[in-house]
């Protein structure tokens, strides 16, 4: 598709953005790249023989057919300003990723608020246990395959889809699971309403051979089909679906077994090898989806029980002075719950819990929500806010955070830089206490620095 093209990716270090290059060099293209700071992912792809740049400079653009961007880059970005004065054409990272999955006979796409990785990882496992050899683009590190990226052949594209600024609407799937819907994104979307005609558009992107698995547990998810005329595959716990687990139990790791049911008929029994019990409706995602490409059902059971996890997601890192470190990348009031319930399966004295907000707009979108979760873990120290694209413009600060919690749950303090938290926890975590960093920006580095100094 791609052959002599030079193809230049304008923030190639990002996780997405570094998986796309990798399928781009895979399709024929010659790629080169750029981005502010060099970084494993972009040192990764330089073994990969890609040409990257670090700062950005106009001159990168010149001997580019393509350029590709990131919703980060601004229009004021030298290489952007470059790119429109030369005439060369150019697509935002969801429109390219979009050209990309016409190129692969099945497009399966893993969507929804909360669950999107962990349930794309899954199925990749799935995949590769079953010798498909799919091509697998994650937003997140995936220990089976060395990072977030793997090249397969044009058979299968397994690629995780998100919703921000209707991205998805770009892709080309012949296959689509929502793990749910909930209220997020709202500097985009502005409601909730807003969130489920999104949905419903991308639901409706699948040809009339298609198939939708969706989760019939979740309510906002209810009608997302409207208008679609192919096939629909249900799974839940609690509401009737085609797929459902029964007889759940609970190990003292926090690790849940239980069976899986088709149309009341036995099928197998799943014994999974992470915590949390969201993550029962993950694999029953996983499952259903998989059971229409690959009929072994111990193939499909044996991929699932191998899943570890994926990088950030209630990732266990090591000890510091006996105390469990965790990293979870959630970010939203829903997944810190379930956050919380994960981190109170597991044996152990006092928790800390280290919390970074995204963004401004969400901070204060979801005050209430954040205080009202955050203040039942043990203790919590809340971190500078991550502004990611945004600036201040929202009268929002962590202070107003901080005194929400104080109402339910006085241990809490704000400290404005990571030194001063990693010291704050050097002085008063003890052994055997939980210590989690949770937040989607960098806040992660202070549980690897901890860990780094065991």
């Amino acid at each position: 598709m791609f052959q002599n093209k030079t193809i230049h990716f304008i923030g190639i270090g990002g996780i997405s953005m570094s998986g796309i290059a990798m399928i781009a060099k895979s399709l024929g293209a010659k790629v080169t790249g750029s981005d502010i700071t060099e970084s494993e992912l972009t040192e990764n792809l330089k073994k990969e023989g890609m040409i990257i740049n670090y700062g950005h400079h106009a001159e990168m653009i010149e001997n580019a057919d393509i350029v590709v961007y990131t919703a980060a880059i601004h229009e004021d970005d030298p290489e952007r300003i470059e790119t429109k004065k030369l005439n060369k054409e150019n697509y935002e990272r969801a429109e390219f990723l979009g050209i990309i999955s016409k190129e692969y006979q099945n497009c399966l796409c893993i969507s929804g608020t909360h669950g999107k990785s962990t349930t794309t990882g899954m199925v990749s496992l799935i995949f590769l246990e079953a010798k498909l050899n799919p091509t697998i683009q994650i937003g997140a590190m995936l220990s089976q395959i060395n990072g977030n990226t793997y090249i397969g052949d044009n058979n299968y594209l397994i690629m995780e889809s998100c919703e921000y600024v209707d991205s998805f609407l770009h892709f080309h799937p012949t296959g689509i699971i929502i793990t749910n819907i909930d209220n997020d994104h709202l500097d985009y979307f502005k409601n909730l309403d807003n969130i489920k005609k999104s949905f419903n558009k991308y639901v409706n992107l699948l040809p009339e051979n298609g198939i939708l698995v969706k989760n019939n547990d979740d309510t906002n998810s209810n009608n997302v089909e409207s208008g679609y005329e192919g096939k629909i595959i249900t799974y839940g716990i609690k509401n009737n679906s085609d797929y459902m687990a029964k007889n759940i139990s609970k190990n003292d790791l926090g690790h849940y077994s239980f069976d899986i049911y088709y149309h009341d008929e036995l099928l197998t029994t799943i014994n999974l090898n992470i915590n949390g019990y969201h993550n029962i409706y993950n694999t029953l995602a996983a499952f259903a989806l998989s059971y229409n490409y690959i009929k072994d059902i111990n193939t499909i059971k044996n991929g699932l029980e191998k899943y570890r996890g994926v990088g950030r997601r209630f990732e266990y890192l090591g000890t510091y002075n006996g105390a469990y470190i965790y990293d979870d990348y959630a970010h939203h009031p829903t997944e810190i719950k379930t956050t919380l319930t994960s981190v109170k399966e597991v044996k152990h004295n006092k928790d800390y819990c280290i919390f970074q907000s995204h963004t401004y707009s969400r901070t204060k979108e979801h005050l209430d929500a954040f205080a009202d979760v955050l203040s039942k873990f043990d203790n919590i120290i809340i971190a500078p806010i991550y502004p990611a694209r945004e600036i201040n413009t929202f009268n929002i600060s962590e202070d107003m955070l901080v005194d929400k919690i104080k109402g339910k749950n006085p241990n809490v303090i704000y400290l404005d830089s990571f030194a001063k938290i990693t010291d704050y926890i050097k002085n008063n975590v003890q052994e055997k206490d939980l210590v989690i960093t949770v937040g989607a920006g960098p806040v992660n580095k202070i549980s690897q620095d901890l860990v780094k100094e065991n």
